[in-house]
């Protein structure tokens, strides 16, 4: 991972003093770059705060509340105020992204930070044991854009095959031929008038690190696995170059593309900082009334519900928010007291794609100190240079490690970071956004002073282990206990051992040999007393250095009327529930291979067409 370097002192003061020009050319270079420091994010990019209106005037009344401004309900709410007759509002936990989060290769920065909600699943002693508490760190994006704006832009549709799925399991709507013109809608530029209008910016990352992309490249060659264009129909095993919601250099995410763009439209309004606590139901239980909120962190609110209520808060707090309401399993709920509106399977079924942390060194030379400075000035004037760019990551492998399998579609995902020779502020950053235990810290800084760090994430497409989330509080404020189920079905750890196997073939080729490059051997005292790199070993291993790829899914889980399984029908509307709908990625049946992003923007594109539909014409829910 490129893009930060270690820290170095230079003088305060020149010994020669300056007669003028000098001080004048550095006075406007460094006012210059102040002043384009400012302009990586300005307050002019994001939607106003409709709650400095409502202070004033009062709470108006909307036709469609969205609960969430991530990167579903971005597109959601943007979708639905096309119709100028509708009035849509939009309630998000946080405020306007920092200037990190347009910076892509300081995404990790934003972990631990008021930007995010941090969550932490409960040690299960299966995995994520180099992790402090033995706890992976599980951050969703507390700003415009949700998660969509703190993650790594990586832009992967997923496949046919698992798609099929979807819809065999009785989900209508949803097979592969069906969801893919809403790839095509989301990304389509708006101003192509012949074709529906879109607004996700899908680019291409300046490609940099090419010495160890090279490496992989040729490796991988020697192993008989392809390079491809891109991940698409007929093609998704290989590696590839992703493309990323990246727009010249500055991260493109919904809240940007779908809804600040449109945000000026008047039947639109975005409040920020509304916490959501609350979804209030008829004593029938089967319309949704009003919505409670808490409006910077010192008002209580409530606010009437005029057609629908969409709930598009992500895996993690959608689900906790129905359980607070009174949606969720019998038993939880009654367990904390709280009425129960409708005993559904709401937490269940969570999925994430865990991955193994797989490090290889490679001998380097220091870099030049003022590397950084160059990098720097590259990002802040002119949004190039490694800053730009997620460093090697873009170079993804999808590969298909099953012998017994389909050749057509992967099991295993790779994503590849490096840290350059004393580049130890980004390493600690990565790190600590992990949440690694100090001693692994210290002993991987180490080994950064003499060589380059590789970090490759096996990951893990299709994980059989399902986990679950759990009130443990009917106050609003309290984290829900998460159970990653991580490792639970033996089918996930044979994968990441084939996966490891891979990693173990690839570093015999002569490309990794010729460059020296090793897999670097983590003192772990358990482990270590089975020989370097034996199953036994690996198997070990992975119970350290597994974490999750942040991509959890299927809390709030779509199916057939007749699944029981199910919280929400193929219309995503919550069963016995009129309108109420789940719009984002908890809705996942099952994970889809790659990063969901892109999935969940798909989703919500489709679900704003099923809203429109039901409701053209206006009309009035008796004639519906």
């Amino acid at each position: 991972m490129s893009g930060m370097s270690s820290a170095h002192t230079y003088p305060a003061q020149c010994a020669i003093p300056s007669v003028g020009a000098v001080n004048s050319l550095v006075t406007i270079l460094v006012e210059g770059i102040l002043a384009a420091q400012c302009n990586i994010s300005s307050p002019t990019t994001w939607p106003e705060d409709y709650a400095d209106e409502i202070l004033v005037k009062g709470l108006e009344n909307f036709d469609f509340v969205v609960i969430g401004a991530g990167s579903a309900g971005s597109v959601v709410a943007s979708r639905l105020s096309e119709n100028p007759q509708w009035k849509v509002l939009v309630l998000e936990a946080g405020g306007d992204p920092p200037p990190e989060s347009e910076v892509p290769g300081l995404f990790f920065s934003l972990m631990h930070t008021n930007s995010t909600f941090s969550y932490y699943p409960e040690p299960n002693g299966r995995s994520c044991k180099a992790m402090k508490n033995e706890q992976c760190h599980w951050p969703r994006g507390k700003v415009l854009g949700g998660t969509g704006a703190i993650n790594s832009m990586l832009y992967v549709r997923g496949n046919r095959a698992e798609y099929d799925l979807w819809c065999a399991a009785g989900n209508d709507g949803w097979c592969y031929d069906q969801i893919w013109p809403y790839f095509q809608k989301a990304e389509t530029p708006a101003e192509d008038k012949s074709n529906p209008q879109g607004y996700v910016v899908v680019g291409n990352y300046e490609e940099h690190d090419g010495d160890i992309q090279d490496m992989l490249l040729k490796g991988s060659k020697e192993l008989a696995i392809p390079q491809v264009k891109d991940f698409v129909e007929g093609s998704y095993v290989g590696y590839a170059q992703i493309k990323g919601t990246i727009d010249q250099g500055q991260r493109a995410s919904s809240a940007k593309g779908h809804l600040a763009r449109v945000s000026k439209r008047s039947n639109l309004k975005v409040m920020k900082n509304a916490q959501v606590t609350k979804i209030n139901f008829n004593d029938k239980g089967d319309l949704v009334e009003t919505v409670e909120f808490r409006l910077r962190n010192s008002q209580d609110l409530k606010l009437k519900v005029g057609k629908e209520l969409i709930l598009s808060a992500g895996s993690i707090d959608s689900a906790k928010l129905l359980m607070l309401s009174g949606v969720g399993p019998k038993k939880v709920l009654e367990a904390l007291h709280i009425p129960l509106k409708h005993d559904l399977p709401v937490g269940k079924n969570l999925q994430d794609h865990i991955v193994a942390l797989v490090f290889f060194r490679i001998p380097a030379a220091m870099a030049d100190p003022k590397a950084l400075l160059d990098e720097i000035y590259q990002y802040v004037i002119h949004h190039r240079g490694p800053l730009s760019s997620v460093g090697t990551a873009p170079l993804t492998a999808f590969l298909q490690t099953n012998s017994t399998a389909s050749p057509l579609y992967p099991d295993v995902e790779m994503h590849h970071l490096l840290f350059r020779r004393g580049n130890n502020q980004a390493l600690e950053l990565y790190l600590k956004g992990l949440g690694a235990q100090e001693k692994y810290k210290e002993f991987l800084q180490h080994q950064l002073q003499e060589y380059d760090i590789m970090a490759i994430h096996v990951l893990v497409s299709h994980p059989k282990s399902r986990g679950s989330i759990k009130l443990k509080s009917s106050d609003w404020k309290q984290a829900p206990l998460i159970d990653s189920g991580y490792l639970e079905e033996q089918h996930d750890v044979d994968v990441l051992l084939r996966g490891i196997d891979y990693l173990n073939r690839l570093e015999a080729t002569h490309a990794f040999k010729q460059k020296k490059a090793e897999i670097l051997h983590i003192p772990i005292k358990k482990c270590d007393t089975y020989s370097f790199k034996s199953p036994k070993y690996w198997k070990c291993y992975i119970e350290y250095f597994s974490s999750t790829c942040y991509h959890p899914v299927g809390t709030v889980k779509m199916g057939a009327e007749t699944d029981s399984t199910a919280c929400v029908n193929p219309q995503l509307r919550v069963k016995g529930v009129e309108n109420l709908r789940v719009i984002d990625a908890s809705i996942m049946p099952w994970i889809s291979c790659g990063n969901t992003n892109a999935p969940t923007i798909m989703i919500a594109e489709k679900a704003a067409d099923m809203i429109k539909s039901q409701w053209h014409g206006d009309k009035t829910k008796s004639e519906l």
